[in-house]
Parts: C-alpha cells; sequence; structure tokens
C-alpha cells in the first residue's frame, strides 16, 4: 500500500535527473555547511530552501506540456508588466531598484522572466514551426530585448545575462543561422581583445563607457587588473583566485578551509562557493563536480531530442542549456576569467528564489520526459 502510494507520487520524477540532482544537492549542502557553520541558522535556512524548491519541482513535473504552451503568452505578459511595475514603482536596495513590494511582501520580477523566456520564444517559434524565417528570428530578438532591456535598467546585469541567454538558446535550437552567429562571436572576441589591448587608456577615471556605469566599467578594469584595486572591486577576484590555486590536486579537506574560515572570501555562501568547494576538494573535487553538471546537461539534452513536440523540444533544451550559462559564468567569475556579475552556482549556492526557479526548470524537464512516454504508449 505505502509503496505503492508512493510511487503514483513520484511517477513523473525522472529517476535519471532526480539522481544527478541529489547528488548536487548533496554536494551543495556540504559546502554550504562548511561556509557557514559558524552561522547554523544559514544552513537550516537552505534546507527549507531545498523543500520549497523539490515542492515546486513536482508540482512543475505534474503540469502537461500543452498546459504549459497555452501559459507562455499570459507568463510572459505579467512577467514584462511587473517589470514595467519595478521601473516605475520599485523599491531600491543597495544601489539598484530590481524589486516590488506587492503588499505581504516583496518579489524580484526578473526572476520569473529565466522561465517566461524561453516559454514565449518557444510558444512563437512553435506558431510558426512550419516555416521560420528570418522575420519571425527578427521578432523573437524583439521579445527578447524587451524585458532584458528592463532587467539591464535596474541595474541587474546577471540576471540580463541569464534571460537573453535563455533566449537565445531557443533561437538557436530553432535554427539561428551560423551567418548571424559567427559575425556576433567574432564583433565579441574583438571587442575584448580591444579592451584588453588598450586597458591603460581607457581605464582611465576620466574616460566615459557609452552604455556603461561607472561600476560596470570598474568591474571590467579589476579584472583585467585586479591589483588595481586590491581593497576594493578587486579583493573578490584576488581573494577568490587565491582560494581556488590554493585547494591543489586534492584539497585541504572538508571543513579545512583557510581562505574560508579566516573569512577572506566575501560572499563565501552565495557567489563565491565554489571557491569554498575547489579549496577544500582541490581539482578533483572540481572534475566530479564538472562531471555532475555535464551529467545534468546531457540527461537534459537527451530529453530534449526525445520530446515529441516542436514546443517541448525547444523549452526543454532551452533550460538545460541555463544550467551550463549558471555554471559556466559563476566558476569564470569566481576564477578570475570573467566579470563579476552575481550569478550563483546552480543547486549549490544558498539562496531561494534562484534555486526554486532552477527546480521549476527541472520539474518542466521532468513533464516532458514523462509525458513522452504517455505519447509513445
Amino acid at each position: 500500500m505505502i509503496r505503492r502510494a508512493l510511487a503514483r507520487v513520484f511517477a513523473n520524477i525522472d529517476p535519471a535527473l532526480g539522481g544527478i540532482v541529489s547528488l548536487l544537492l548533496l554536494t551543495g549542502m556540504l559546502v554550504m555547511y562548511s561556509a557557514t557553520y559558524d552561522q547554523p541558522g544559514r544552513f537550516v535556512d537552505q534546507a527549507r530552501n531545498f523543500g520549497v524548491a523539490f515542492l515546486v519541482m513536482w508540482v512543475a513535473a505534474q503540469v502537461p506540456p500543452q498546459t504549459l504552451l497555452r501559459l507562455a503568452v499570459p507568463v510572459y505578459l505579467v512577467g514584462v508588466g511587473l517589470l514595467l511595475a519595478v521601473f516605475l514603482f520599485g523599491v531600491r536596495k543597495k544601489g539598484a531598484t530590481r524589486w516590488l513590494n506587492v503588499g505581504v511582501t516583496t518579489i524580484q520580477p526578473s526572476e520569473i522572466m529565466k522561465i517566461a523566456m524561453p516559454l514565449m520564444i518557444a510558444w512563437y517559434f512553435h506558431k510558426h514551426e512550419t516555416l521560420v524565417r528570418v522575420r519571425d528570428f527578427a521578432a523573437a530578438g524583439v521579445l527578447l530585448l524587451v524585458p532584458v532591456g528592463l532587467i539591464a535598467k535596474q541595474p541587474d546585469l546577471g540576471t540580463a545575462i541569464l534571460v537573453f541567454a535563455a533566449g537565445v538558446y531557443v533561437m538557436f535550437f530553432a535554427g539561428l543561422s551560423w551567418r548571424l552567429i559567427i559575425p556576433a562571436v567574432l564583433f565579441g572576441v574583438a571587442a575584448a581583445a580591444a579592451v584588453v589591448s588598450f586597458e591603460e587608456r581607457i581605464c582611465q577615471p576620466e574616460v566615459a563607457w557609452p552604455g556603461f556605469k561607472d561600476y560596470q566599467k570598474h568591474r571590467i578594469c579589476t579584472l583585467l587588473d585586479p591589483a588595481s584595486d586590491p581593497l576594493g572591486k578587486g579583493f573578490h577576484t584576488i581573494q577568490s583566485t587565491i582560494a581556488v590555486g590554493s585547494g591543489g590536486i586534492t584539497g585541504k579537506g572538508w571543513l579545512k578551509g583557510t581562505q574560508t574560515h579566516l573569512e577572506f572570501i566575501p560572499e563565501r555562501h552565495t557567489d563565491f562557493i565554489f571557491a569554498v568547494y575547489a579549496e577544500e576538494f582541490g581539482l578533483l573535487g572540481i572534475l566530479v563536480l564538472l562531471l555532475l553538471y555535464c551529467l545534468l546537461i546531457g540527461r537534459g539534452l537527451v530529453i530534449a531530442a526525445n520530446a515529441p513536440t516542436y514546443f517541448s523540444r525547444l523549452l526543454a533544451g532551452a533550460i538545460t542549456m541555463i544550467f551550463f550559462t549558471y555554471a559556466f559564468v559563476n566558476m569564470g567569475m569566481v576564477s578570475g576569467i570573467l566579470p563579476v556579475v552575481g550569478v550563483p552556482l546552480p543547486l549549490v549556492s544558498y539562496g531561494g528564489t534562484a534555486l526554486v526557479t532552477l527546480f521549476l526548470g527541472i520539474g518542466m524537464l521532468m513533464s516532458i520526459q514523462k509525458h513522452r512516454k504517455l505519447v509513445q504508449t
């Protein structure tokens, strides 16, 4: 009786995906304990966050892809509407206007767009499945740039990057031509090379960067030369790279990270938790973590490839690649090869909102996998 009831409850949970996620969660809790054992309340809070996120995942796994298709436009419009409300009536904290007071609590509408964006653009291409033209990609680009622009204006560059990436992934899987992708990549490489080459000139205090705020310019410049501001913006990069390098091959051991426990690593339980992990578990631990993320991404892409409809294939592919973006950007900024933009390490960093968003995506992947089996039978 009990076994039958449990089987019914977990019927929509994909065992392979669930197993990989569980291993990442276990890893996250181990590192979280080490990073916050002097503040046990945070460990307990994170355990509660996992409980809430799992419930969200379970509910999402029960929702058929056809229902997600119907919800795509309303969710997108609500998300954009809330972003406009933030622009007009938002709550300002720490120099940014990202939150909206809805009476009982404050919410961060930009988080909604991490899921609403791939939903909307997947819906759009599903409606034009029979003949996708260049103008369809242009229209999808407009749908993408409106919320991204509003989020960047808050300013919240990290979330803007994640939302932009989610939309671009859908466009890529929908058949975006390499003739458009390659020039954009070459332009990005050329721009990066120009910044590195002319660093000494363009990073002077009196030089303004069009389209960039001063703190964004400062982040890029301190990435190129952290020693230029070792006690300010460069402190994060310097201390995190020291921690990563000091872990060596096998690491210093769990709970034995000196950079961590002497409090040299800033935000060690959130954005820079990878530095804690690398110091205590070393290169071997990093390889294990990378393997888990590769397995997660691989499983998601298998689900996407086997999805029964165009909409579900695009949605599953984009959601899967969101995990890649989270992991790549976080590890890159902690290792000193990308600017610090406030992106957490997926399923490992402390936090409730980002964790719930990621588990919502995992639940959607499980729903797509489960209903593929139902279609086949």
